[in-house]
């Protein structure tokens, strides 16, 4: 009966038909059908390990080079588990701001992360689609601004978020949280940006009632749109339906949710603007971007003009609707208001609410809340009856 001789028997028969039957190697070797190299190997581990050194060896190399160090992959490990939004861009730029030398390319680290288990493989992604990047030339030529909601406080409420970037490096102007989304809040926020960086050349937003009334059943001048007026700030609006044109901000908001807001709560707005500005300024100055050059939006944005302009003018926000140039009236059904025995139509529209009227000598303002719907000039200098005046004594804060 055959029995199979192992590899090492089959070695060691070769080995054998050299030392003891005297065969030259390289006939040995054409006998079993091998290289003479191969044969000389062997007869060197028989010298060095007897039968066991002609056993089939482990073909992996002693050593690898470019291997991750288990120091690197502690870190790593460390890193993801504090951010777990961090990608292997994000990773590695952290890593090199720590001096981790030799340091890993972007690829190795995606591929610890999933041989770690923190991350999963993906599909390789298809061709890139080609496409034009829309940016402008330098800092302060033009701000995006934009309103998104989704921060949850713990009694269940949400807070409205007020968002402004710039355009050129993407750099975070402010991200400031109210309780309503309103036209007063809303510009307070473009208020506060504006005494800070100055005014920009032009502002991007949607069209949304808390930026602009040119859509209305009735055009109208909002005071968003007062301030940008006042300022010399042209305001551009997105054409109907097309978020892709203020695509740099929609993609601020899904960075924000991703890695702060998804799943979380606050306990009430003091607590969500306080994590809020904690994340915008690890955003705005540890956080490399691609489309930067590698460029943090601070560094970027830092190049902009030293010259910081003409003063802002903010008066339009601080304005308060007291003294004798100021009354309210309530709009008849008809959409009728008197003043001095002046009447005239505000629009059906507004039937049954309280605006306010400046009353100059030449002209009468009416405004519905922050909207300016009407202005027409003054035809009677006779008194004006202050009804209702008490309404009037409000502060629009």
């Amino acid at each position: 009966m055959f029995r199979e001789l192992s590899v090492a028997e089959q070695r060691y028969q070769a080995v054998l038909s050299v030392i003891e039957d005297g065969l030259q190697v390289g006939e040995a070797a054409a006998k079993v059908g091998v290289t003479r190299q191969a044969l000389h190997s062997w007869l060197s581990r028989y010298a060095e390990g007897g039968l066991e050194g002609l056993a089939d060896r482990s073909h992996r190399p002693r050593s690898c080079p470019h291997q991750m160090a288990p120091a690197v992959e502690v870190r790593l490990t460390e890193l993801r588990g504090l951010h777990p939004g961090w990608g292997a861009d994000r990773l590695r730029y952290r890593l090199e701001r720590e001096g981790i030398d030799p340091l890993p390319s972007r690829a190795a680290i995606g591929r610890a992360l999933v041989r770690l288990g923190l991350a999963r493989a993906g599909r390789r992604r298809g061709p890139r689609r080609e496409y034009r990047r829309w940016e402008r030339g330098r800092p302060m030529e033009l701000w995006q601004l934009d309103v998104m909601g989704a921060v949850l406080l713990e009694d269940g409420e949400e807070l409205k978020a007020v968002t402004a970037i710039d355009d050129h490096s993407r750099f975070c102007l402010a991200v400031g949280l109210v309780e309503r989304a309103t036209s007063r809040p809303v510009c307070g926020v473009f208020a506060r940006i504006l005494a800070e960086f100055g005014a920009p050349e032009a502002v991007l937003t949607d069209n949304g009632k808390v930026f602009t009334g040119r859509f209305a059943s009735r055009p109208m001048e909002v005071l968003f749109d007062r301030i940008c007026r006042e300022n010399g700030i042209r305001h551009l609006l997105t054409a109907p339906r097309s978020p892709t044109t203020t695509g740099k901000i929609e993609r601020f908001h899904g960075t924000l949710r991703r890695e702060l807001l998804n799943g979380r709560t606050f306990t009430g707005l003091t607590a969500a603007q306080q994590a809020v500005d904690a994340w915008i300024t690890e955003y705005n100055t540890d956080r490399p971007h691609q489309s930067l050059g590698r460029c943090t939006p601070a560094e970027r944005f830092a190049t902009r003009s030293s010259d910081g302009g003409p003063a802002v003018d903010l008066t339009a926000l601080a304005e308060r609707r007291t003294g004798d140039d100021w009354i309210s009236r309530r709009v008849a059904s008809n959409g009728v208001i008197s003043v001095s025995w002046q009447p005239f139509s505000v629009g059906k529209h507004h039937s049954g609410e309280i605006v306010d009227v400046h009353v100059t000598d030449r002209l009468l303002e009416v405004w519905a809340g922050n909207d300016l719907i009407k202005t027409l000039i003054r035809e009677s200098g006779g008194e004006i009856r202050k009804k209702r005046a008490e309404r009037t004594a409000r502060t629009l804060t």
